[in-house]
């Protein structure tokens, strides 16, 4: 056990470590190189920070407003059909636009019914198994100036809707 702990704790130094031998080796000027990369991540990072800023404040505006608790009904009855607990239904809504959001919804979740409930365990395999696609569309795209998402969007959605359902099926499958 220790072992395995003294391994985790050196990886990252030892990663850097081999990084800096490496550039040092094929005669790269390891700290201007860096400096370089340091100067191009800020400039994408004002680039995508107004995507955020809108991103973020769209969806805060989402749930304080009740749209949230409105759609959350509304999609009640698919979600039965889908045999999804209608106490996932707010992060099956929330995944694919925030990280954070959803990330409250499910620790409010394991705190009302518990980890180890129905509805606990498919939230936990919901988490794995969906992607931010707003969030990522938004990053990605902001980052590389595309306008044009065609299809990402709708492709996303279809591989979230896929994952949500099948977490669904897979902790009935295997708990019940």
């Amino acid at each position: 056990m220790k072992l395995l702990t003294l391994i985790s704790d050196l990886t990252i130094p030892a990663v850097l470590c081999a990084i800096l031998l490496h550039g040092l080796i094929k005669g790269v000027p390891v700290f201007d190189t860096f400096i370089e990369g340091a100067k191009e991540g800020i400039g994408v990072s004002f680039r995508i920070l107004p995507t955020l800023v809108g991103l973020l404040t769209a969806i805060s505006m989402f749930s304080a407003s009740g749209a949230l608790d409105v759609l959350t009904s509304a999609l009640s009855p698919l979600a039965g059909l889908l045999r999804l607990p209608k106490e996932v239904i707010p992060l099956a809504i929330l995944q694919p636009i925030s990280g954070s959001g959803s990330m409250a919804i499910f620790q409010n979740l394991l705190e009302k019914l518990g980890p180890d409930s129905m509805e606990g365990r498919i939230a936990s395999v919901m988490m794995g198994s969906a992607e931010t696609t707003f969030y990522t569309i938004a990053i990605y795209y902001g980052a590389t100036s595309v306008k044009e998402t065609r299809h990402t969007a709708v492709a996303g959605l279809i591989a979230d809707l896929v994952g949500l359902t099948v977490s669904a099926l897979a902790v009935r499958l295997i708990f019940y």
